[in-house]
Order: structure tokens, then C-alpha cells, then sequence
């Protein structure tokens, strides 16, 4: 057999061997310590209930509490020494409460366990999460909303496949992402709503023997009801899975924009000037100016992704009630929350600053033929004709303006009626892109009258 000094799995930071690894992979201080807000409050929500219930005597409740408070004051002070040893922070609260307040310290775990206190702890940091993320979507909404009334009757050039397609309203653009983002913010309070459940009171899988009241605790930290069975309040971990699937869709939408901000910041398209505050210079090239802060949110997306991934595949095989693989469940969730609260700031930020340059859009927005569509349904709605038939004559209308090499609105009236001579002056109407964009006035529409309903609209949601 090897001399276990001689491997190197026992080398370095495992120096001491077995025992050593088992605390590194048993611990979990190192990253649930960012829940010991969440934890005291538990534990303060617990022990009232157990001062009330008559399970503790008044003055060991008062120590507790009066113990829980300094213990919160030392952590946001700074000043506590978190310890592996003690695996994580329940175990390390609990320590430091009994060294202050000595024997009530040990009375305060009575009718719970560690399965139902860290459920607890990780749904109230959840739901943090879910309010902090609330608020950071209905700040870039106000902002998206404030750029679309300035906007409101910019035209620009609307893409399908990233070809010039139709004109559109800058105004009706940024609208257009404020109806993505409200989706997100309707999946954020629904996820809300249906996890506001206490686990607390749940104990290790199948409640306690201690006559404890579960509306208490469940009121005194805002949940709506406590879970209706034990098994489930332990081992359910739907509600950062939502946070996640929440997440990634907001996500995605959030690199959506920012792959268009890249885009319309380049030279080529010149369609936004990014402020100094959310771009970079280039090291070496004097006159770039780089939209790193839209790039860095576009690659977030990849760790949010990733992370719901990851806690899909720790909770899909555990069976019921707690597993120890659950304690796998927070440190992707805290990096991804981390990362979707910087990216919903910095978008928010971006757009706020950033300037549309309006000659630029409205140069582009009659390019490539954009007021195609338009001269088809003038055909339709004047001429009467099939819209297939509409289709042809405008398809042959363009390919004489490209072998002319103009657009649309400069073939004269000759070049019209040499395709079809039921065409008339009245025709010129539509192919400017202001008509083009006036005339789209359906609900949902890009005509600057609806933009601006659209927009009062949600000033008032948003208030």
C-alpha cells in the first residue's frame, strides 16, 4: 500500500487527511453565511412563537432575542468569526448565541430542525431576491418607456432576419421591450405568490410532538400560510428553481437588447451613442469605444442558464424528504441572482444614458426597400388587386429600382405605369417612411398615435 504522504489527494489543504476532507465537503459556511439575515429572523420568528405557545419560559425567550440581535449586529458588523468546524450558518448562530446567553441558547432548536430552519432561511432569501429583482425591472421598464415617448415618431428601420423589413417607430421599438420585461415582472410576483409558504414548524420531515403554532411563525415572516405537509416543506426547492427558470427567461431578453445595443452602437449602424459610464476605451486603438457593460450582460446569460441546469440535476433524483445534496442547491443560485440583479442595474443604467441618433435611423429606415409592403397594400386597397398579384407588380418594381439603383420613392411615376398602368401619383403617398409608419395605426401598431397610448398606458401601471 502507498504511503498516504506520498499522494497528493492527501498534500496541501487536505494535509491533515480524511478528517479534513469531510469538513471541506461537509461545510457550507462559506457561502450560506449570506443567509444569516434570513436565519435570525427565523430564529427570533421561532422563539417568539415558543414564548407565546408556552413551550419556553418569557425569560429565556428574551434572551434568545436579545442574544439573536447582537449575534446580527457582530455579522453586519464585521466582527464574527465564522467557523468550518461548525459546517454552516444555523450551527454557527447557534454557537455564538450559547456562548452569550449560555443554557436558553440550547432551547431555541425546540420543534424544529435544521431541514425545516434551512428551507426556511433559503425561501426568505428567494423571495428577497424576487423583491429586489421587481424592483430593478420596473426602473429599466420607467426608462424604456421614457426613451419611447422621446421617441414616439423616430422612424427606423424594423428587421426581420436582420434585413430592412418595414419601417417603425424608435418609440415602438423600445415599447416593444417593455412588453417583454412586463412578462418578466409578472413571472417574478407569480413565482412570489406561490412560494410564500413557511417550511418552519415542518421540523425534519414529519413535524413535531410540540404543540407549536405554524400561523404564527408563518405571519411574523410575511409567508401567506405555512406548508401543509412536512415531507414536501423540507425537500421542495421549486421555489429557487423558479427563481432560476424566472432568471434565465429575463435573462435571455435582457441579451436580446443587449446584442442590438452592440449592433446599433457600431460604426456601421450609428443608430445609439452609449454613455462614457457603460462603455470602455480600447488599448490600443484611440478611437474605438467599446459597449462592454452590453457584451458583459450578454454573456451573463450563460452562467444564469447554467446555474438553473445545475439544480435541476441535483433535485432530480432525490427522494423524499431531505438528502444532503440539497445543500448543492444555494451556491448557484446566489452566483446567478448575483448576476441577474447586475445585469437588470447596468441595462437599466444603459438605457437611461444612452442617446439615439435620430438622422442616422431615420436615413437607414428608408433604405432597402422598407416601404415595399406598403406600395403592395396601396395596390390592394386602390386598385383592387389580389394581394398576390399586388406581391408580383411590387416585387418587379423593386427589381427596377435596384437595376436603377435608387429606392422605391425615386422611380417616377413612368417607371410606376411601365409595370402597371393603373398606378398613379397617388401612390407617393405611402413610400415615405413617416406615412409608412403614420398608416400602421392597428392595436399594437407602430403609428406614433398608438406609440404614445402604449406608453401613457404604462406610465400609469408603473406609476
Amino acid at each position: 500500500m502507498a504511503d498516504q504522504s506520498s499522494n497528493q489527494m492527501w498534500g496541501g489543504r487536505f494535509a491533515a487527511g480524511p478528517d479534513a476532507i469531510m469538513e471541506a465537503i461537509n461545510a457550507s459556511i462559506g457561502f450560506d453565511k449570506r443567509m444569516a439575515a434570513q436565519d435570525i429572523a427565523g430564529s427570533r420568528a421561532h422563539a417568539a412563537m415558543l414564548g407565546a405557545t408556552g413551550i419556553l419560559d418569557p425569560k429565556d425567550v428574551e434572551a434568545i432575542r436579545e442574544g439573536l440581535l447582537t449575534v446580527l449586529s457582530e455579522i453586519e458588523g464585521g466582527t464574527f468569526g465564522f467557523s468550518t468546524a461548525l459546517e454552516d450558518i444555523h450551527m454557527n448562530v447557534e454557537a455564538r448565541l450559547k456562548e452569550i446567553i449560555g443554557e436558553p441558547a440550547g432551547r431555541l432548536h425546540t420543534g424544529r430542525s435544521r431541514n425545516d430552519q434551512v428551507a426556511t432561511d433559503f425561501k426568505l432569501w428567494v423571495r428577497d431576491q424576487l423583491d429586489a429583482a421587481e424592483t430593478g425591472l420596473l426602473a429599466l421598464m420607467k426608462a424604456l418607456v421614457a426613451q419611447a415617448e422621446a421617441g414616439a415618431d423616430w422612424v427606423m428601420p424594423g428587421f426581420t432576419h436582420l434585413q430592412t423589413a418595414q419601417p417603425v417607430t424608435w418609440g415602438h421599438h423600445m415599447m416593444a421591450y417593455v412588453e417583454m420585461f412586463a412578462r418578466d415582472l409578472s413571472r417574478v410576483r407569480d413565482a412570489r405568490a406561490r412560494m410564500n409558504e413557511s417550511p418552519l414548524g415542518a421540523a425534519a420531515l414529519a413535524g413535531t410532538g410540540f404543540a407549536i403554532d405554524r400561523h404564527m411563525t408563518a405571519e411574523a415572516l410575511g409567508f401567506d400560510r405555512p406548508a401543509a405537509n412536512s415531507l414536501d416543506a423540507v425537500s421542495d426547492r421549486d421555489f429557487a428553481l423558479e427563481l432560476l427558470g424566472t432568471a434565465s427567461i429575463c435573462a435571455m431578453h435582457l441579451s436580446r437588447f443587449a446584442e442590438e445595443l452592440v449592433i446599433w452602437s457600431s460604426a456601421q449602424f450609428r443608430f445609439v451613442v452609449l454613455s462614457d459610464r457603460f462603455s470602455t476605451g480600447s488599448s490600443i486603438m484611440p478611437q474605438k469605444k467599446n459597449p462592454d457593460a452590453a457584451e458583459l450582460i450578454r454573456a451573463k446569460v450563460g452562467r444564469i442558464f447554467g446555474a438553473q441546469t445545475a439544480l435541476m440535476m441535483v433535485m432530480k433524483g432525490l427522494p423524499l424528504a431531505y438528502s444532503k445534496d440539497m445543500q448543492e442547491d444555494k451556491e448557484q443560485v446566489f452566483d446567478a441572482a448575483d448576476n441577474w440583479m447586475l445585469a437588470l442595474a447596468a441595462m437599466e443604467g444603459m438605457v437611461r444614458d444612452m442617446t439615439a441618433n435620430r438622422e442616422a435611423l431615420e436615413a437607414a429606415a428608408g433604405a432597402g426597400f422598407s416601404t415595399a409592403t406598403d406600395l403592395a397594400d396601396w395596390l390592394v386597397r386602390e386598385l383592387g388587386l389580389p394581394f398576390r398579384d399586388a406581391h408580383h407588380i411590387t416585387g418587379s418594381l423593386v427589381a427596377k429600382a435596384e437595376a436603377k439603383g435608387c429606392d422605391l420613392p425615386d422611380l417616377s411615376l413612368d417607371d410606376m405605369q411601365s409595370v402597371h398602368d393603373g398606378i398613379t401619383q397617388a401612390v407617393y403617398d405611402v413610400l415615405g417612411v413617416h406615412n409608412s409608419v403614420a398608416s400602421r395605426i392597428s392595436y399594437g401598431g407602430t403609428a406614433p398615435v398608438r406609440v404614445r397610448e402604449q406608453a401613457a398606458r404604462w406610465k400609469e401601471i408603473l406609476g
